[in-house]
């Protein structure tokens, strides 16, 4: 995949996030990109400057600061985001973000990559469908044939569990089912163990298609 196509996608995903149209959305993402340049960084941290500060008492270049300071963070993700809260009071759920995000903006994980490396790409939509079938056919060897033609799957978690996970061709996926009422379920995705961004962006068109096609009965 060029860098252009990587931007157009970049562009369609935040059209389908924010409502935007395409000129607008194009150039709030040419403007973080020169922001982002500006500062130094690698990627977007993923939460805004004023979010972090709100919740946490610095902004992004204060706690990068910090964190490039502090000869431990060679250590790794684990060892930074327990001396956020041991040091700085951090809450756990903050020090994960905090890390992350400094991991992004020094270019030591790309956006949706996690800490071993994989991506993980994900995907969720309220479709018109019936929610114990769907979970059925998830669990039945016949149903997933019916479900992923033409691709291989196996059943990673036990048939009772909240969470069907399935091996593919490619990672992992867990999908949850939850019912929303007249004959309606939000399906949500979590894609794991993917090897590259670029693999990201495929499934997450993979998962758009197969949930169109899901509401539109078409499965």
């Amino acid at each position: 995949m060029t860098k252009k196509e990587s931007f157009k996608r970049r562009v369609r995903a935040r059209m389908a996030k924010t409502g935007e149209k395409y000129v607008a959305a194009h150039r709030v993402l040419i403007e973080q990109s020169a922001d982002r340049a500006e500062r130094g960084w690698v990627s977007e941290p993923g939460h805004s400057d004023e979010v972090i500060r709100e919740r946490t008492g610095r902004g992004w270049d204060e706690w990068r600061v910090l964190i490039d300071s502090w000869p431990g963070h060679t250590e790794g993700h684990a060892a930074i985001a327990a001396w956020l809260q041991q040091q700085h009071q951090v809450d756990g759920w903050w020090a994960q973000s905090i890390t992350v995000g400094w991991e992004r903006i020094t270019g030591r994980r790309q956006p949706g990559q996690m800490a071993d490396g994989t991506f993980t790409a994900n995907k969720s939509a309220t479709v018109t469908t019936d929610h114990e079938g769907l979970r059925e056919m998830l669990i039945s060897d016949t149903g997933r044939d019916a479900l992923f033609p033409q691709m291989t799957t196996e059943l990673r978690s036990r048939p009772t569990s909240k969470n069907v996970r399935l091996g593919l061709d490619e990672g992992v996926a867990e999908i949850a089912v939850a019912p929303k009422g007249n004959g309606r379920a939000t399906v949500t995705i979590s894609h794991t163990k993917l090897p590259s961004a670029d693999h990201v962006a495929h499934w997450r068109e993979f998962w758009a298609d197969w949930l169109a096609a899901l509401d539109e009965e078409r499965l």
